[in-house]
């Protein structure tokens, strides 16, 4: 399943992620590098894995862009509806209510700890693999070249995203201590 591309290959600037992130910058704060480097190391680990398809570019990138947005957007670590209800209304403002299911299925389950068995099963266990590699610093890999990893994170550093993501937890687990990462699904 892992086809990995070289660097030079590696997506620095998509408008579709940019547009997304300017129209939320004031709600991403200071969070705003961290948060678009988190994306843009998701979107081309992704694409290393599902083979580098710009075939599903756009769908890639729109699920990268939303699927932690909720967190700011409704300041709440219980993100996942939050996030999937702003991707929805961003497409069908656009004309793509098409693309909701996929999308929607991608970010419903990128934190899923098992494999997903939603459909574009290919997409979504790619999305959700890719967004595991980053959130576990690596950990994680998937076949993916340790190499290849660490040159996407160097072109993107973390910039405090892993450092925001504990800060968020502590600050869930001390409100929720029993939902403390309540975006986790098995």
């Amino acid at each position: 399943m892992v086809q990995y591309a070289d660097c030079a290959g590696l997506l620095t600037n998509l408008p579709t992620i940019e547009d997304v992130l300017d129209d939320h910058a004031s709600e991403l704060g200071h969070d705003f590098i961290p948060y678009r480097h988190h994306v843009y190391r998701v979107l081309n680990l992704c694409l290393a894995i599902v083979g580098d398809s710009r075939f599903e570019l756009e769908k890639i990138a729109l699920a990268a862009v939303f699927h932690d947005l909720g967190i700011w957007t409704n300041k709440t670590f219980d993100y996942i509806a939050p996030s999937v209800a702003i991707a929805r209304e961003h497409l069908s403002a656009r004309g793509m209510a098409d693309w909701v299911p996929d999308i929607e299925a991608m970010i419903a389950d990128h934190h899923k700890v098992t494999r997903s068995r939603a459909n574009p099963q290919l997409l979504v266990e790619s999305f959700r693999r890719a967004d595991w590699i980053d959130v576990s610093c690596g950990v994680r890999m998937f076949g993916v070249p340790r190499r290849f990893i660490a040159d996407v994170d160097a072109t993107w550093p973390d910039a405090g995203f892993h450092r925001r993501l504990v800060e968020l937890t502590i600050d869930q687990w001390w409100k929720h201590p029993l939902n403390p990462l309540p975006m986790v699904k098995w």
